[in-house]
């Protein structure tokens, strides 16, 4: 391994096909070991991690299908993936990912039951033989949450570095309680978002998508230089 934390962060997309080829338990162990030294404030570290594979991944597949089947709207737990009526540029910057996706995927706008078909593959990890479930406690204010995303984003640049390409979904929020029942967390925990782990199918142009960035001046202002 010898990849730049500069080459993680341009390599590191959201892979959305993987091969069914397995990730060995100990390249896992070892993305999350790399991934505990993440920044957290006062060293709180409020992260907790469900890792699935196997037969618990296919249960986890089987109760979201089960779930959504039974109530189609589910239950986010109050926790909203967007704010309503997101305004701009934040509003453009969504739309323009989510056409370019369909786009490499031939899709057209008008085609939505294959659009739904796609964003359901969310649940079932986009093929990925690896899971991740992040927690949190309630209880903790926005600076944990914010450590929470550090953390998560260590996990994915770790399993950058080692070859393992990464999905991280917050898709998985019309099922927070039932997730949350299944791996039987505590009533002060919520589940904020999933992972999946893999390999990336090369033969899908999906996997080739980078989405674009606000330049630095649209992003930083400069005072004192």
């Amino acid at each position: 391994m010898s990849m730049s934390v500069t080459e993680a962060l341009h390599t590191r997309i959201s892979t959305r096909d993987f091969l069914p080829d397995p990730v060995p338990e100990s390249v896992v162990r070892d993305i999350l070991e790399q991934a505990r030294w993440s920044p957290s404030g006062g060293n709180v570290q409020p992260w907790r991690v469900e890792v699935v594979a196997g037969a618990e991944r296919q249960a986890v597949i089987d109760l979201a299908r089960n779930t959504l089947a039974a109530n189609p709207a589910g239950d986010d737990a109050g926790i909203p993936i967007y704010p309503a009526n997101l305004w701009e540029p934040y509003r453009s910057r969504r739309f323009k990912i989510g056409e370019d996706m369909y786009a490499t995927m031939g899709i057209e706008r008008e085609n939505k039951a294959a659009r739904f078909a796609h964003v359901a593959r969310n649940m079932e990890f986009f093929g990925a033989p690896v899971g991740m479930f992040f927690i949190i406690d309630r209880g903790m204010g926005h600076g944990q949450w914010a450590h929470l995303g550090m953390f998560i984003q260590s996990v994915a640049l770790a399993a950058t570095e080692r070859g393992i390409q990464s999905c991280i979904q917050e898709a998985w929020a019309p099922v927070r309680g039932a997730l949350g029942q299944h791996f039987g967390i505590a009533d002060n925990e919520v589940l904020y978002c999933g992972m999946a782990l893999g390999h990336a199918n090369p033969a899908n142009p999906m996997n080739s998508l980078r989405s674009d960035r606000a330049e630095v001046d649209e992003i930083a202002t400069f005072r004192g230089f």
